[in-house]
């Protein structure tokens, strides 16, 4: 199906999503490189073409299905495997796209390699779907340990797998299943290789982070204390930052439903773990809270913010915000905006509520009108840039630990310990190193410093 033969197969990868989707991505490509295949860039011409899909929106589930398009095009003899989320939770849908010739779910791009090879050397042009139930995803399935990033300097490791919280709103406990936690052995030794290869920064992600190591205490299946849903994910940041050698360790998010300010204090106290959270609020409202089901307050949720704004003033919070959801009236889109200024965030994601078809929400009456939505989102967006500002504005004086990754004209670039943008002039000996920085003016998306 490829035309001329070639001795060695190039892959290429379109990936959209989160940092798992990353990760995940990142893990393919060292298979397919290990098989023999050259990984090459998703604009050039490839013979095999991977879509990672995403499907937490209709927006995502349309560029997957663009992705598919330009890849076709870009070799119409191509083969074409769409795997990830949409792949999980729309497999028909997915399969019947024109030029898709492989489906694989979330828990089946391990065994991608595997499954192109068998497709080639058979000559086989069966369409192939794989997709488990969410009921069969009962196990953590491995993705190998990554030896190396796209990056140079900031390298993702997936600790978890998987939610149980199910949001109304929200498809991915469907995408990706139950809770399930990497071995924490391979976790670690994972991290050492990275770090001995030279990344600065370590960022653990997962699909709900905070619930790392929860399904072993059935903490999902029986409401019991918060408090009692952390120890592991302590005990696997301190097993990290016990490795030598000069890097720092990032969270990549934690969810307010699932922790406390007790449990965050207990986290954030670790060593090497830089100062900033994503903790996604999704709405100021309470009532609107109620309705997602998020089983929290916006008074617990300022309180996890004040709890970490007394242990560092500059510690950087982000968030996304849900702007539209059904039923949602104008006075519970102020107390979205209220709740912005309050906490003194230092990013928001806004997103216009997108129905997800098999959610409740999706189902529910007073949906709001998509002019509305937009209206909402750009005034909640031009009030998240203010607040932005006036927290960069308030570190500034401030020393961090800044780490630079790149160079942009006469600046080098990258980012403090609380995630501040940060722009240096040029010294090239200290990208990718961690070094002390003095937070001197504010600029449109981050601080000037000196070093």
């Amino acid at each position: 199906m490829f035309g001329i033969e070639r001795l060695v197969l190039k892959a290429a990868f379109f990936t959209l999503g989160c940092k798992v989707n990353q990760y995940e991505t990142e893990a393919m490509k060292e298979r397919f490189s290990a098989a023999g295949f050259d990984v090459v860039s998703e604009k050039e011409n490839a013979d095999v073409y991977v879509i990672n899909t995403c499907t937490v929106t209709n927006m995502a589930d349309r560029k997957s299905r663009q992705f598919i398009s330009r890849a076709k095009k870009q070799n119409e003899n191509a083969l074409i495997a769409v795997v990830g989320c949409y792949a999980q939770v729309d497999p028909d849908a997915v399969a019947k796209i024109e030029g898709v010739d492989i489906v694989l779910g979330t828990n089946e791009k391990s065994k991608i390699v595997e499954v192109i090879e068998d497709r080639i050397q058979s000559k086989d042009n069966n369409r192939v779907v794989d997709v488990l139930e969410r009921s069969a995803l009962s196990e953590y399935k491995s993705d190998g340990i990554i030896a190396a990033m796209e990056s140079r300097t900031r390298a993702y490791i997936k600790i978890q797998e998987g939610c149980d919280r199910f949001c109304t709103y929200c498809v991915i406990p469907t995408a990706r299943g139950p809770v399930r936690s990497r071995d924490e052995n391979e976790i670690v030794a994972e991290a050492r290789g990275l770090i001995e290869a030279g990344f600065k920064e370590i960022v653990l992600t997962g699909i709900n982070t905070a619930l790392y190591g929860a399904e072993q205490k059935e903490a999902c299946k029986a409401e019991v204390a918060s408090s009692k849903k952390t120890p592991a994910l302590r005990r696997l940041i301190d097993k990290i930052s016990e490795m030598p050698g000069d890097y720092r360790i990032r969270l990549s998010s934690l969810e307010p439903n699932v922790v406390n300010p007790e449990d965050i204090m207990e986290i954030v106290g670790a060593e090497k773990l830089c100062h900033h959270l994503h903790l996604s609020i999704q709405s100021g409202s309470n009532r609107v809270l109620k309705a997602m089901n998020r089983r929290y307050t916006r008074e617990e949720y300022l309180g996890i913010v004040k709890a970490l704004h007394d242990f560092d003033p500059c510690f950087a919070i982000t968030t996304d915000i849900i702007v539209g959801f059904p039923g949602e009236t104008e006075e519970d889109f102020m107390d979205s905006v209220e709740l912005v200024r309050t906490a003194g965030l230092s990013k928001v994601h806004v997103f216009p509520y997108s129905p997800r078809r098999g959610t409740v929400a999706a189902e529910m009456e007073n949906q709001i009108p998509s002019e509305e939505k937009k209206k909402r989102a750009k005034k909640l967006s031009e009030v998240a840039d203010e607040v932005a500002k006036s927290f960069h504005e308030s570190c500034r004086g401030e020393t961090r630990v800044g780490l630079f990754e790149e160079i942009h004209g006469d600046h080098m670039t990258g980012y403090t310990d609380n995630y501040i943008r940060i722009y240096a002039n040029k010294k090239e000996n200290l990208l990718n190193t961690l070094v002390d920085v003095s937070i001197k003016d504010v600029c449109d998306d981050g601080v000037f410093v000196t070093v």
